[in-house]
């Protein structure tokens, strides 16, 4: 019999498990070198036990890396001899098909010693902001956006793998950022091991495995709870992602079955593997599909290893949601976003009030921005933005969010700082939200320039574009409209949002980010509702009338039906 815990104790250390992850996590905001880490926050770190099993990760988390970590790091430890593991190792690897999906996305994971035994391991998976290779969704295999690195030892018993650091620090546009950010990493999974070690030293702790078995089979069990009192049965929806131009639009099928306290996920039917960046490993779909699962059922308990025991996952390999090696992947996100929003639409029927209509930050928009400065210095940006959130039973959707993927907005005063450019303008679009009973949040137009004065960059300044809804829609749901398509315009003219982009001294591009789906009839809108969003200038007085049938006096901004 293992060590039990009484509900106080267990609490305190389950909750300082949490802090100390979070501890790890300021080190990050602290520490990275990028926009893209430091205020982005496009990064997740946690921590598993000796056998893998995830124990706990940073609240602020992204799912789309935490989900993927907690298959992929379970598998990576395996792997390992660990008799052969000793203090002071770090292993790095960005391969897509063990963890996150893409080159860009670097883990580094280290055993944690206490006692001179393992009993634990920490990791983080960082955004990194370049990666060498082709930055674009049009490249046809792996092999073209970037550099590739296997699971090797970055340290090796407390020292440096000198030569691995200078072959990635050669094979990147920016090495100094890139170098720094997987220091910050380093120093990240020294401060979440120096503070277990010191958790279990003063709570007489030999091990996690007691703590960890108790925290598992809890969550385990909460979720459990809440997906049986769903009715057994399969629910099933499908959605059509837009894919390049020219080419067939991608199908994902989904089908979920609940089988008392279990829940079945099957793929099956959804469209091959594409020829672009836009493919689907299996550890990235199993994300965004528990990100669903954990939302409706037990939203308020953390993750762990116990909330994803009652979901399987069934994905057809060589699809575009389990694609085969050596499949392009860096554009991930544009098809694997999606995943979260089926599922909510095969709940829909079921659960009414635990889903939301589609998002216009669904798939995130990734606008990656390089070139050189007058002085020949080289600058690279990456900017994750997100559009209108959906509208659920209970609220309107949230304006400007990046779902399901989380993350933060980078200000335009580091935007400017980290590069040559302007940002002339960042302004929600009134009319943008999807009517409805509860409205679509609205989406965010942003206007960049080129300068073209002393201060120009060195022409051509390069942009890569990974996005989507330029031609479909995030859809309502029980009579909620549509929210704003997506717009990229370069000088006023339509642009191709799904390749490079050069741009010239004087060039303007106009991004518009899509308005959020409405959830219920917009003529049961309140009325008062309606004026407050005319008040603010969310709609205008136009769509007031034509949307929610309410007419609003242009003096006063009170109206009705």
């Amino acid at each position: 019999m293992g060590r039990s815990f009484d509900p106080i104790t267990l609490e305190i250390l389950w909750r300082r498990l949490i802090s100390i992850v979070d501890e790890a996590d300021s080190t990050v905001s602290r520490t990275a070198f990028s926009s893209l880490l430091r205020d982005a926050h496009d990064y997740t770190c946690m921590f598993t036990d000796r056998q893998g099993r995830e124990l706990a990760q940073g609240t602020f988390a992204t799912p789309g890396q935490s989900g993927a970590m907690a298959l992929g790091i379970k598998k990576l430890i395996n792997s390992l001899s660990l008799e052969t593991c000793k203090p002071g190792d770090v292993f790095i690897t960005n391969d897509p098909w063990a963890l996150a999906g893409h080159l860009n996305d670097i883990c580094v994971m280290s055993p944690i010693f206490y006692r001179d035994r393992i009993t634990a391991f920490t990791a983080c998976v960082f955004h990194h902001s370049d990666i060498g290779g082709r930055v674009s969704s049009d490249n046809h295999e792996v092999f073209e956006e970037g550099l590739f690195i296997p699971m090797v030892k970055l340290y090796d018993g407390g020292v440096p793998n000198d030569s691995l650091m200078e072959m990635i620090r050669w094979n990147v546009r920016t090495p100094d950022e890139v170098i720094g950010d997987i220091r910050s990493q380093i120093a990240a999974n020294h401060v979440c091991a120096e503070k277990i070690c010191q958790m279990l030293d003063e709570n007489r702790l030999e091990t996690l495995d007691d703590l960890a078995d108790e925290i598992i089979g809890r969550t385990e069990k909460s979720i459990r709870e809440a997906i049986e009192k769903v009715p057994d049965g399969v629910y099933r929806a499908e959605g059509v992602v837009e894919q390049m131009e020219g080419k067939d639009d991608i199908l994902i099928k989904a089908a979920v079955e609940v089988k008392g306290s279990d829940i079945n996920v099957d793929l099956d039917g959804s469209s091959p593997q594409v020829d672009w960046g836009g493919n689907v490993v299996y550890n990235f779909t199993y994300a965004y599909v528990f990100m669903a699962i954990k939302s409706m059922f037990d939203p308020d308990i953390p993750n762990n290893e116990g909330c994803a025991r009652p979901l399987k996952l069934f994905a057809p390999e060589g699809s575009v949601v389990n694609c085969k090696f050596p499949a392009a992947v860096a554009a991930r996100m544009q098809v694997g976003h999606f995943l979260t929003e089926i599922i909510y639409r095969a709940m829909a029927e079921v659960l009414p009030d635990r889903v939301i209509a589609g998002s216009g930050g669904t798939p995130a928009t990734m606008n990656v921005l390089y070139g050189k400065r007058r002085d020949g210095t080289p600058f690279h940006s990456v900017r994750i933005r997100g559009g209108g959130m959906g509208a659920s039973a209970r609220r309107d959707g949230a304006y400007v969010y990046i779902f399901p993927a989380n993350g933060a907005n980078t200000p335009v005063e580091i935007f400017e700082n980290d590069t040559p450019l302007i940002m002339e303008k960042r302004e929600l679009i009134p009319d943008s939200g999807g009517p409805g009973k509860m409205k679509g949040g609205l989406g965010r137009r942003m206007v960049l320039k080129i300068p073209d004065d002393d201060y120009a960059p060195i022409p051509p300044v390069t942009l890569g574009i990974q996005a989507g809804r330029y031609r479909y829609p995030p859809q309502g749901l029980y009579g909620g409209k549509p929210g704003a398509r997506a717009k990229f315009l370069v000088n006023g003219e339509p642009g191709n949002p799904y390749g490079l982009t050069q741009l010239y001294p004087g060039d303007v591009v106009i991004m518009d980010a899509a308005g959020g789906g409405g959830f219920g009839d917009p003529l049961e809108r309140d009325p008062a509702l309606v004026e407050r969003d005319v008040e603010h200038g969310y709609v205008t007085i136009e769509g007031a009338r034509k949307d929610y049938g309410v007419v609003i006096d242009p003096q006063t901004h009170e109206g009705g039906h």
